[in-house]
């Protein structure tokens, strides 16, 4: 189903029963599957690939030989029907990849509006990436991670299965994310430890002074010795005021679930 007449090059494949919106631009050699619906005014660049049950926001823009929806590199999957879901204005540049679903982590693979992916980056089966968040070139980000809005991952950086990163962290390039990230902080190194605050993210959206010493003080009491993060929530949370930033890591630090623990300083 066609809404107008898009452009779409001569040489571009679009499969019966794909979905393309108002002023849509397929260029040369793209391949567009049956199950793709294509929001008003994205533009798929040479060679891109989208396939399976994938949706893409308006305003979306793909660069060459990029990859979208293709089979999930899980073995366990079956051959299920899941989705990629892809908000609006995101820009995916060349050779990213973005795999759907699977069954077991809940059949879709979710991302949020504004995104940036740089080349060669990988979304993997059953992550759920939040809004205006940043994958620098080759970032690898493995399934069922969760990263919350804001969040910024550097180049040639990886990321364990069923982590979750906090919004507004900042993850330094070169790094391997083995543990949940806390929200605000940054970390870094070849098994990422946290470095403190994302202090250029932090200033770059408007948190005060005090926002920023609340958070300060929740990190320096979380990881005080002796004892755990999760031991000492209830003593940071009485020392933190009812609302404010602070409050995110603490309900980030009470939804944890997948026992991977926290991002932690160097020991």
């Amino acid at each position: 189903m066609i809404a107008s007449i898009p452009s779409i090059h001569p040489s571009a494949v679009i499969e019966d029963g794909a979905q393309l919106g108002h002023d849509v631009t397929v260029g040369p050699f793209c391949h567009v599957g049956q199950g793709v619906v294509l929001g008003d005014g994205c533009s798929l660049h040479s060679h891109v690939v989208v396939q399976g049950e994938t949706s893409l926001g308006p305003g979306c823009e793909v660069f060459p030989f990029a990859c979208l929806g293709t089979k999930p590199q899980d073995k366990k999957y079956a051959g299920e029907q899941t989705m990629l879901v892809i908000g609006s204005n995101n820009i995916i540049r060349e050779y990213v990849t973005m795999q759907p679903g699977t069954a077991g982590g809940g059949s879709v693979t979710r991302v949020g509006d504004r995104g940036l992916f740089m080349v060669g980056s990988h979304v993997a089966h059953d992550c759920q990436v939040g809004n205006d968040v940043v994958l620098v070139n080759h970032v690898s980000i493995a399934g069922h991670v969760i990263v919350e809005d804001h969040v910024i991952i550097g180049g040639l950086s990886g990321v364990h299965q069923f982590c979750r990163i906090g919004r507004h962290a900042m993850v330094g390039a070169h790094s391997m994310v083995v543990q949940d990230v806390l929200p605000y902080t940054t970390v870094a190194g070849p098994r990422a430890h946290l470095a403190g605050l994302n202090l250029v993210g932090l200033k770059r959206y408007g948190f005060d002074r005090e926002s920023i010493n609340q958070l300060r003080d929740a990190l320096d009491a979380l990881f005080a010795e002796p004892g755990t993060v999760e031991g000492r929530l209830d003593e940071v949370s009485r020392m933190l005021p009812d609302e404010g930033p602070a409050d995110d890591v603490l309900r980030f630090i009470t939804q944890a679930t997948r026992g991977r623990g926290f991002t932690g300083p160097l020991e």
